[in-house]
């Protein structure tokens, strides 16, 4: 129920590129699996280093991805990107691709991302090409929506319609930095990677001044995984939160029996003996405060909320975490 179609290509007659049959390799090697290695998405590949890459291999293989029933499917490309100013069209550009006949046109493949809801559930369109921002600007497609970009569709680009995509020793830039984000970079606290959180690390690791600027579009109504990793904090722990705080506004007191560490303490702390159980929660605690659900109180850190008698209590994130977990939603 979850399929991708990766495109790479180098080997163009005029201007070869260098590193995009690499991302595509390896972007297919990352979606193929979640962090723990099970399956996730079923990956068709097409390299200039294993076919010709043509324009009607190409177009053939996109109208495939976008028939029949889906979760969710992803279409990623690598390779060079133009737009024709005579008939202002934005093209992926195929291994043949010439003038008057340059590959696929975004118009067309927003088309059947449009057009592909409601039986492909989430429709995820990756491009790392120059241009490639001016998919999304074209004139809508559908009569029967306001959107550019229809229910499921989300767009992820390299560069905006005037810009260039810059390639990296072994990778495209923006492709580095959404592998990354794929490897568990962008995950949130339950290991789940949107592509909203990619293009946040994206736009993040590209900075305000780059010459390369991402472009995320989206007119999604439900929440999308393209890939799932170890979650940061256990899931057997943010379980119990509902247990160690009753409720939102709950403090959990804390003492030295939770800390095992015993630097530069006064003699009647050293006395006190660590309790193995509290230690394993305090641990637990620990985690939840280095990724922002929870917070000392009257105190800077955790270890003096213990040494001292204190106590931490949740934030606004891991309010939201106790909630979930109350309502056993993972």
């Amino acid at each position: 129920m979850k399929r991708a179609l990766v495109i790479g290509i180098d080997d163009y007659p005029t201007s070869p590129l260098t590193g995009c049959v690499n991302d595509a390799i390896e972007m297919s090697a990352v979606l193929q699996s979640a962090g723990n290695g099970d399956p996730n998405f079923s990956v068709l590949s097409l390299t200039s280093q294993d076919c010709e890459v043509t324009t009607v291999a190409m177009n053939e293989a996109v109208e495939k991805l976008f028939e029949g029933d889906a979760e969710t499917v992803v279409l990623y490309f690598a390779g060079h990107g133009i737009i024709n100013r005579e008939t202002n069209t934005g093209y992926i550009v195929s291994q043949d691709g010439k003038k008057g006949a340059w590959g696929m046109s975004l118009g067309e493949i927003l088309a059947l991302a449009n057009n592909a809801y409601p039986k492909i559930k989430s429709s995820v369109i990756i491009l790392d090409s120059c241009n490639s921002g001016y998919l999304g600007e074209i004139a809508a497609l559908r009569k029967d929506t306001s959107s550019l970009i229809a229910t499921g569709v989300t767009i992820l680009t390299a560069s905006h319609r005037e810009g260039k995509a810059a390639e990296g020793v072994r990778h495209g830039v923006f492709t580095e930095i959404v592998l990354d984000g794929l490897k568990g970079a962008a995950s949130d606290i339950l290991g789940n990677i949107t592509p909203a959180a990619i293009y946040a690390l994206v736009d993040q690791t590209l900075g305000p001044w780059g010459g390369q600027r991402p472009i995320y579009k989206a007119n999604v109504d439900s929440f999308i995984t393209l890939r799932q990793v170890a979650p940061k904090i256990p899931k057997e722990f943010l379980r119990r939160l509902p247990e160690l705080f009753p409720d939102e506004a709950s403090e959990f007191k804390l003492d030295p029996t939770y800390e095992p560490a015993r630097d530069n303490v006064p003699p009647e702390i050293m006395e006190i003996t660590p309790v193995d159980e509290n230690v394993a929660v305090f641990k637990g605690l620990q985690a939840c405060n280095r990724h922002g659900l929870i917070v000392p109180v009257g105190t800077e850190h955790m270890y003096y909320a213990a040494i001292e008698s204190k106590s931490c209590r949740l934030t606004a994130i891991g309010a939201h975490y106790r909630k979930l977990a109350e309502e056993q939603r993972f």
